[in-house]
């Protein structure tokens, strides 16, 4: 393994994102770089950014600070109790808010949230107001909770938290344990819903789906996002294990919204949804990707739905998976909307055309920067991470991509690096600041069996791993189409975010 030192050299932003909307001009929060860390290369120009920033107010900064702190003395997302007696005792005592508005729940194990942010933008341009709840963030606890498109403001964070303050204390003093973070986090979504009031909530589960705390809502739609290998120390070994975990969130009566599946997993679902008696729409017989060609900024889309076909789609993001994604979200819409059961009729062509047009989905094959062009993937798992190597050598004509990988202790870290390893000539290996991060020197350890000694780089600190990768891009004018993947967490690419954003 070699070591890199880098130097300095300016770059600036791809501004690619200016042909898919209106930008906005947020300065991302420094926090994770504020201890004596380098500062990176500086970058110009506007971009969109829609995940938020600390609140400039001292003030509401100190309060969300001490809300996030009283939810992280919680049980965190990874320490699991199989029942929703705590989340259906805090519903019962908030008078069951999430009953005041219909849902679709989102399954899956790959592509969840970018499909609930596809369908809330869809719900949105069709002139509902919509709540999204999802899991987990990139950046700060807000992105969580969404209303009509945009995170929940800090301010309103604090203030759902503090309304159900008193009835979360009375829950966990009968219950055996206390409410988890998760739990909490999922009875703020479902207050704040109820109090906007929305017309339609979007939520994706947090982990399987039978006793997933979101799944104390009724959905008319139930959604099933590729399954494929993760959480197996709980959900279970094999896709058709975990599926019958995930398949209970489909609901008697429910329209179940099923993508491609490994065939054991198809299986479980369609049982599921005999023995309730919910229809089913299914990927490449019902619905579908009829074609697809790579355009600027993305992709440009030709969608079988349930009412039809929908032609000429501008998709702002990369990757066949994300194609797949849109087919998914546009019929969980179309059947929210009773076509394809009352109705036979597409949606309007260009409400749904201005609709995925709008979509972003922060840290799945997200540009940062270019010069050299620097993209951020959450790939956490072995599929994820061969979905994000397909949306790589399709979508960006790297001559050289160096990637950047910190990863969580308990993933299938040797997977994640074999799905790599073809479109990657050197890695930087790293850890992000979560106390789960698996440690530089064992994630290399594993790296070197995969890419061999000479092709790892180790750098322990994140804004050392990305200064080195940028340079190592920039090292030689034979490799000017040179690039740079930071990948293997949604945390260590939360925390790149921070540090590549805009001064």
């Amino acid at each position: 393994m070699s070591e890199h030192r880098p130097s300095d050299q300016p770059g600036e932003y791809d501004e690619f994102d200016e042909i898919v909307g209106a930008e906005t001009d947020r300065d991302p929060d420094l926090a994770v770089i504020e201890a004596g860390s380098r500062t990176l290369r500086a970058q110009g120009g506007p971009r969109r950014d829609e995940v938020p920033s600390r609140p400039e107010d001292p003030e509401v900064d100190q309060a969300l600070r001490a809300v996030e702190q009283e939810l992280a003395g919680r049980w965190g997302e990874t320490k699991l109790d199989p029942s929703l007696a705590r989340i259906e005792a805090l519903m019962d005592v908030l008078g069951d808010p999430q009953r005041a508005y219909p849902t679709i729940h989102i399954t899956g194990t790959n592509g969840k949230t970018s499909t609930a942010r596809m369908i809330e933008a869809l719900l949105g341009a069709f002139e509902l107001r919509t709540g999204r709840y999802t899991s987990p963030h990139v950046q700060s606890v807000t992105e969580r909770i969404s209303l009509d498109g945009e995170p929940i403001p800090a301010e309103r964070f604090v203030e759902t938290y503090d309304d159900i303050k008193a009835f979360v204390e009375l829950v966990d003093a009968a219950q055996e344990h206390r409410l988890s973070f998760f739990e909490v986090l999922t009875g703020m979504a479902y207050a704040a819903f109820a109090d906007a009031p929305v017309d339609v909530a979007v939520v994706e589960v947090g982990m399987g789906g039978s006793w997933d705390a979101t799944n104390v809502i009724d959905a008319s739609v139930a959604v099933v996002t590729p399954v494929d290998l993760d959480h197996t120390d709980r959900l279970g070994s094999t896709p058709g294990e975990i599926a019958v975990e995930k398949s209970g969130i489909i609901k008697a009566g429910a329209t179940v919204v099923l993508a491609q599946q490994p065939v054991d997993a198809a299986q479980v679902m369609l049982k599921k949804a005999a023995e309730v008696d919910a229809t089913v729409a299914r990927e490449g017989l019902e619905f579908g990707v009829v074609a697809r060609e790579i355009a600027v900024g993305g992709q440009l889309l030709t969608l079988r739905g349930l009412g039809g076909e929908y032609e000429q789609v501008f998709l702002p993001l990369y990757g066949t998976h994300q194609a797949h994604n849109a087919a998914v979200a546009l019929t969980a819409v179309e059947a929210f909307f009773g076509i394809g059961a009352e109705h036979a009729r597409p949606l309007d062509m260009d409400t749904v055309r201005k609709a995925f047009a709008s979509v972003s989905s922060p840290g799945r094959l997200e540009v940062m920067r270019s010069s050299p062009t620097v993209v951020l993937d959450a790939a956490h798992n072995p599929a994820g991470a061969r979905a994000a190597a397909d949306g790589i050598t399709e979508s960006f004509g790297f001559s050289r991509l160096i990637g950047v990988i910190g990863s969580s202790e308990g993933k299938d870290v040797r997977g994640v690096l074999e799905a790599l390893e073809p479109i990657c000539t050197e890695l930087v290996v790293t850890q992000n600041s979560s106390h789960r991060a698996m440690g530089a020197d064992e994630l290399a350890a594993v790296a070197v069996e995969v890419f061999g000694d000479e092709r790892v780089v180790v750098e322990a600190r994140l804004d050392d791993a990305l200064e080195a990768a940028i340079t190592l891009a920039e090292d030689d004018a034979e490799f000017a189409g040179a690039g740079v993947l930071v990948t293997g967490s949604v945390i260590t690419v939360g925390e790149a975010r921070l540090l590549l954003g805009r001064r």
